[in-house]
């Protein structure tokens, strides 16, 4: 997936606008489901496309050291999901709003957790030097988005009663990515093919 920018913004435009489903499961609660929005971290090293990921600490309230992207739920006062992706980037991991280009929004999805999770695509510059939230993040990694692109290098699992298959990941560098996180993922990959 030797993509640009440019090509990436419009692949990412064409599958917001022609998206017919916004959910990832049915919520357990009949209660509105909470705002929610991800930063989903592309980068560029050793010439080809990387996501980044964190694995969260076990202090933290929901989903204690699994695989995510930097994000959570929105405040009050922010109008879009980028405010939301942007300032939890910042929190969770230094990365100032600035030094992120947006390229655009992946379709919304509605978690087993009650979360109607907004992905927003950006470009961090690479390197950068990262001030993780010690309270929240224990890892900071990579993955390149070839291998996360091979579909040898995960499962899918279909369950009754979930509109999608879970899907989890192969092991890399000792880190499982499945859930939420890895069908955005997913979502992401099928946008750019």
């Amino acid at each position: 997936m030797n993509l640009s920018e440019d090509e990436i913004r419009a692949r990412l435009q064409m599958a917001h606008t022609s998206s017919t489903t916004d959910g990832y499961t049915t919520p357990s609660s009949s209660t509105a489901p909470k705002c929610a929005a991800v930063l989903v971290p592309l980068l560029k090293q050793d010439n080809q496309w990387h996501l980044l990921f964190t694995r969260r600490t076990d202090q933290v309230e929901n989903h204690k050291n699994q695989v995510s992207f930097p994000g959570g739920a929105c405040d009050q006062e922010e109008m879009t999901p980028e405010q939301t992706a942007l300032r939890e980037t910042y929190e969770e991991l230094g990365i100032p709003p600035q030094a992120v280009r947006l390229l655009g929004r992946l379709p919304p999805l509605l978690t087993v957790t009650s979360y109607r999770i907004t992905p927003v695509v950006g470009v961090i510059p690479w390197p950068i030097v990262f001030r993780p939230a010690m309270t929240e993040v224990a890892r900071v990694f990579t993955i390149p988005l070839t291998w996360l692109a091979d579909r040898s290098n995960r499962w899918e699992f279909y369950m009754p009663g979930r509109e999608h298959s879970l899907i989890v990941y192969h092991p890399f560098d000792g880190e499982l990515l499945w859930g939420a996180t890895a069908r955005i993922t997913v979502n992401l990959i099928e946008a750019l093919s």
